[in-house]
């Protein structure tokens, strides 16, 4: 006969470990004579997914600020130490385990489900958890040549490997810890396809970025870059071949090996013979779940890395509280403290699981999430409410008083709501912000100050904020909120990492930025809903550096609306390129093809990574006859523009002078120093002021940097619109302020990071300056140097033991006189410039 368990747990990694224990916790408690639950296990040892880590692997407890709840222990450890408490553990708490259990099919309801096992057996059950794992199922590569015998999807031992060509492709903690292990005896290329690590923890984080820019490691990174195939050897050299889609172009390097990190997928066919749900089709989707970790068939719950939790921590508390929900206790989730913080603000009183599901209900961008997914998107985010001015309002300034002094409290610190009074902007046309807001409750208004009798009112449900968060570009709007407005506002690392791992939510900020894009540039007065169907004709293309949009001579049937990057217009004179214009995001391309000539009189080519949304002419036409009163204004850009290219094409040390600017990085500024040298008299008044406003170190180099003609470049940050520096800063120091200088606060660790990052040498490391004695102490007592002369900067060695830290221009950010350097030039040949300025600087020299 068939043995009975009140409740079965299937696989015993964190997850189900720790589900098991709590179970035998209870069976421990009431001194049962035959355990009420068992654990399977297809392997012949737990937690299959540690033991397969590599050797030696620091295992790190994250999130910090979730405490563990489990009856198993758990902290930042090795593996080898991890496993063998937990091997302990299962002694000390009688967990009732079975290895080599093979689960083959699971049928039945809540109180009757029957487990068929591999060997034929089967067991009965009245509740069912599945913590089963992902890494039986690693996501392949997915590209010609994946199935060559140099691929393969673990790494058990670094140390058998020594002296290869190892290519890591992924960027999450696995790939980087692979990597790391990997290049102290191998050359290791690690291939990220985003610009940045977003998923991995802070940890692993400093580490690979450590290591990547240390010209002692044997070990690159390769951004912004695709595999697009695997060739078999060609030559005696026996060697694969692995071809790459770079930014620069596509890439070919021999290797030894190649070992793909790119996650798992979830075993779906058997999950949904189970009769289990999932949140989409999409084939990473999740499956749907409650607040308490119950499938839609009931009684069957999932709990750890299938329920999209990947972290250990988190998927032992999901263990411990199943338990705990299986048996009716109520129990509030770990992270359940820190949302109360969050939503303390509300102007309802409802419990913080209650408040989650109805924000949820409200918004129908991530009704696709489930539950667990969602309630980490919302701890990460910031939770604002508005009232309108009065005793509520009133009472909400004492709360947010009284909970703020309660979180301080509490190390690390918890987020708490955000308060906003009716009427607030929640940004301003022109700010370099880039969070992204969901509207909960309420109505948030947008005005443009280009037409300030043009408004449009967002509701429940709508976002706002997709375009700087994607362009990188200032916001294009003012925002203000209404009466009894909730928002969410998720920060952009955050919405990252969202979009690049669940579709339907990228599909859907997608489709409303180039919704909201075509209605700004051709029909303003059109309602979006009118737009919906164009924008459904419109296509997506990515254009890495260097790639051309189209030919000088070819006939145009498009026009390109650029949404992140830059684009540069060259015109062939005498046989060389000529560059006329500079076009940054948020502004038209190839537009006088659909109005006017068709042939191309120019050539368009990407300066650095580029997002286009390109429109044919059907669709700009339909768009023009929605909206007539748009011609004029279209043709007159179009006729200021062609004027201009012709003033260029003219004046052929003008075209140089813009290609110059353009390989000089110029194209991404957004507030760059330049130097008139006819004007310059070497006197160095501009660093000396630098030096004054920023306690005695300079952040500018004037005699170093490039020039052409009368124009120098000096070394100092040009503020770039995707600043390098503040890709991948593990304390998030950081920042770009609303008026567009990018700075950086005291969380600077010195890691050095920036410095690396920084491809105009615009960052240095230094330790802190000795205070400057004051004008009095100088005039008075001869202290120190005086005003313009030179500081005798010695490090003392208190600022030697509190380490060296990144310092940058900030373009003397709060200051109302503007930049120091500019302000000190005796001879106004020192100014700072956007793109913007280009054409006009350029017409001056």
């Amino acid at each position: 006969m068939a043995p009975r368990y009140h409740t079965v747990i299937v696989g015993s990694g964190p997850a189900g470990l720790s589900a098991a224990a709590r179970a035998a916790h209870y069976d421990n408690e009431t001194g049962s004579t035959q355990p009420t639950h068992i654990l399977l296990e297809s392997a012949p040892v737990p937690a299959k997914t540690i033991q397969d880590y590599q050797k030696g692997k620091f295992v790190m407890a994250e999130p910090s600020a979730l405490n563990l709840r489990s009856d198993c222990r758990f902290g930042a450890s090795s593996r080898e130490h991890i496993l063998d408490n937990w091997q302990q553990d299962i002694a000390t708490q009688k967990i009732n385990i079975r290895y080599g259990a093979n689960v083959n099919a699971i049928i039945g309801s809540k109180g009757d489900f029957t487990l068929s096992l591999g060997n034929g057996d089967t067991i009965l059950a009245e509740h069912v958890v599945l913590a089963i794992g992902l890494q039986g199922n690693p996501r392949p590569l997915g590209v010609p040549g994946d199935n060559a015998s140099i691929v393969q999807y673990t790494l058990e031992d670094p140390d058998e490997y020594k002296n290869e060509t190892i290519f890591v492709v992924g960027a999450g903690d696995s790939a980087i810890e692979n990597a790391l292990a990997l290049a102290r005896q191998n050359t290791v290329y690690i291939v990220n396809r985003r610009d940045e690590f977003s998923r991995a923890k802070e940890g692993n984080l400093n580490a690979i970025l450590n290591a990547i820019n240390n010209p002692k490691t044997n070990l690159e990174c390769f951004y912004q870059t695709n595999i697009k195939e695997l060739l078999a050897p060609a030559d005696d050299t026996k060697k694969y071949t692995l071809v790459l889609n770079t930014p620069e172009g596509e890439k070919a390097i021999q290797c030894d090996r190649v070992i793909a990190r790119l996650g798992g997928v979830p075993p779906r066919g058997f999950v949904e013979k189970c009769g289990i749900n999932f949140s989409s089709a999409a084939a990473d989707a999740s499956p749907e779940l409650t607040g308490q970790y119950e499938t839609s068939v009931p009684g069957m719950y999932v709990v750890g890395s299938l329920a999209g939790y990947p972290l250990i921590k988190q998927a032992m508390n999901q263990g411990y509280d199943v338990i705990e929900y299986i048996l009716g206790h109520d129990i509030k989730p770990a992270d359940y403290p820190l949302l109360t913080f969050q939503f303390a603000l509300l102007p309802y009183r409802r419990d913080a699981d209650d408040i989650l599901r109805l924000f949820q209900q409200r918004i129908p961008m991530f009704s696709q999430l489930n539950a667990l997914a969602f309630r980490e998107l919302i701890l990460e985010s910031n939770i604002w409410v508005a009232y309108e001015d009065g005793p509520a309002y009133q009472e909400a300034v004492e709360i947010s008083a009284r909970v703020s002094q309660e979180a301080s409290l509490q190390t690390p610190a918890p987020r708490t709501g955000k308060l906003l009074k009716m009427g607030d902007p929640l940004f301003l046309q022109g700010e370099y912000t880039n969070t992204f807001y969901t509207i909960v409750e309420g109505e948030v208004y947008l005005e443009s100050n280009d037409d300030p009798g043009q408004r449009t009112t967002l509701r429940r449900g709508e976002f706002v904020g997709e375009s700087s968060l994607i362009s990188g570009r200032p916001r294009d709007t003012n925002a203000y909120v209404g009466k009894d407005c909730i928002l969410v506002e998720t920060p952009r690392r955050t919405m990252l990492k969202l979009m690049n791992t669940n579709e339907p939510v990228k599909a859907g900020i997608d489709w409303i930025f180039i919704v909201r894009a075509i209605q700004k540039h051709f029909a303003p007065k059109v309602e979006p809903k009118s737009l919906r169907h164009i924008a459904d004709q419109v296509e997506l293309k990515v254009y890495r550096a260097g790639e051309t949009l189209f030919n000088q001579g070819e006939e145009g049937d498009c026009l390109y609306l650029v949404r992140r990057g830059s684009v540069s217009l060259s015109r062939q004179y005498e046989g060389k390129d000529s560059v006329v214009s500079q076009l940054q995001a948020d502004q038209l391309v190839g537009e006088i093809a659909l109005m006017g000539d068709p042939i191309r009189r120019e050539t368009a080519r990407a300066n650095v990574l580029t997002e286009t949304i390109v429109i044919y002419r059907e669709s700009f036409l339909a768009l023009i006859a929605l909206d007539p009163s748009r011609v004029e204004q279209l043709q007159q850009l179009a006729s200021a523009r062609a004027i201009t290219l012709t003033t260029m094409e003219t004046q052929r040390e003008s075209g140089q002078l813009m290609s110059f600017l353009m390989d000089k990085g110029l194209g991404e500024a957004t507030n760059a120093m330049v130097i008139h040298q006819d004007l310059c008299i070497g006197c160095d008044n501009c660093e000396t002021a630098c030096a004054e406003t920023h306690q005695g170190v300079s952040r500018l180099k004037r005699a170093e940097g490039s020039s052409f003609g009368k124009l120098h470049i000096p070394v100092a940050c040009r503020h770039c619109e995707h600043p390098y520096c503040m890709k991948d800063c593990p304390p998030d120091a950081i920042h770009r302020a609303a008026s567009g200088e990018v700075f950086i606060d005291d969380k600077c660790i010195g890691c050095g990071n920036c410095e690396r990052n920084c491809p105009y040498d615009a960052i240095k490391l230094a330790y802190p300056a000795p205070e400057k004695p004051s004008l009095w102490q100088w005039m008075l007592f001869g202290k120190g140097p005086g005003p313009g002369e030179e500081l005798a900067y010695k490090a003392s060695d208190k600022a030697k033991e509190a380490g060296k830290k990144a310092v940058k221009c900030d373009a003397c950010i709060g200051s109302k006189q503007g930049p120091a350097c500019v302000n000190a030039c005796p001879t106004g040949a020192a100014a700072r410039i956007s793109p913007d300025d280009f054409i006009e600087l350029i017409a001056k020299q």
